[in-house]
């Protein structure tokens, strides 16, 4: 069983956003999640692409290392989660002196992917 995980911190999506997206593909064949994540309409869909793309990648490379066979069609999305990241803190000039504070929310987000178990196929 090759598991690979892949992760990226201080992504500037919001984590609520980026879970909408991250909940469409869990559980799913990584293939079939690239091909949803591809044609998928919300901003946070082009990084969690690329990092689904990289677990791929880094599945590759530890099963090329382990000298193991890896078909990439066998990959599924084990688990992947959102966290929230650091919050920038930015002030907007309001009326009569006042000041609007504005969040710009970040995230760390991670993706794990796993091939079956040799019982399970």
């Amino acid at each position: 069983m090759v598991e690979s995980i892949a992760r990226v911190r201080h992504i500037r999506v919001t984590p609520m956003k980026a879970r909408r997206v991250i909940n469409l593909v869990r559980g799913k064949q990584a293939v079939e999640a690239l091909a949803i994540l591809k044609f998928a309409q919300q901003g946070a869909s082009e990084p969690i692409y690329k990092l689904v793309a990289s677990a791929m990648a880094n599945a590759r490379v530890k099963a090329d290392k382990d000298n193991l066979f890896l078909d990439e069609s066998d990959l599924y999305i084990k688990s992947a989660y959102v966290d929230e990241g650091t919050t920038l803190k930015r002030f907007q000039p309001r009326a009569q002196g006042r000041a609007f504070q504005i969040k710009k929310r970040t995230s760390h987000i991670t993706v794990v992917l796993a091939t079956p178990e040799e019982g399970t196929k």
